[in-house]
């Protein structure tokens, strides 16, 4: 039983000398998600991903989880670092982000047209080969390269993972919502009729 909860029955108690409402409250309190579940689901869908995937990051799945609920949340990946206390993590959220197929669209600002790069690409050339031909550094070929194969990635599962994740946070965001309908209809509830008596 959250604070909240423990005075919405403290204020039932005083104005009824009841406690049916409480037990009611912690009955439908204990069907909703917990945040401690939300964490196990999104970390199962994060290990299975790993298992699927050749993932290139060095975070921890917990650390992951973090990346997920941050781009949720609108979070750039320098918050995200910082949520994870080190700033110099930005380079490793971002890749680590795409890796979990959670792209955003200036991840499609290449300073080269992709189209190209994905008709190298099913040509099987080397980074090395494509950087030559689109005039641009290995480093930003290989960038690319995993956005382009990253996205082929989500087509082929028709972004399961990202509905999975999506799903997982809106039943939490739901689950949010209700509580604090619960608790404000409970506090009316047990506030209804009380006459209020203030001096000045």
């Amino acid at each position: 039983m959250d604070e909240k909860t423990e005075e919405l029955r403290d204020i039932f108690m005083d104005v009824t000398d009841e406690s049916t409402v409480t037990e009611r409250q912690e009955e439908s309190h204990g069907s909703l998600s917990s945040e401690a579940e939300v964490e196990e689901r999104l970390r199962e869908v994060v290990a299975r991903m790993r298992d699927r995937y050749d993932f290139g990051t060095t975070l921890t799945d917990e650390e992951l989880v973090t990346v997920v609920r941050g781009f949720y949340a609108g979070d750039s990946d320098a918050d995200i670092a910082r949520e994870l206390d080190d700033e110099s993590l930005g380079k490793t959220v971002s890749r680590a982000r795409i890796d979990l197929h959670l792209l955003r669209e200036t991840d499609f600002d290449a300073p080269f047209d992709l189209d190209e790069l994905r008709e190298l690409l099913e040509d099987e050339v080397t980074n090395a080969e494509a950087a030559e031909q689109l005039d641009v550094s290995e480093s930003t070929v290989r960038k690319y390269r995993r956005v382009v194969e990253t996205e082929q990635e989500r087509l082929t599962v028709s972004d399961q993972f990202r509905d999975e994740f999506e799903n997982i946070l809106k039943d939490r965001e739901l689950t949010d919502r209700m509580t604090e309908e619960a608790q404000k209809d409970g506090l009316e509830d047990a506030t209804e009729g009380m006459e209020t008596n203030v001096s000045f």
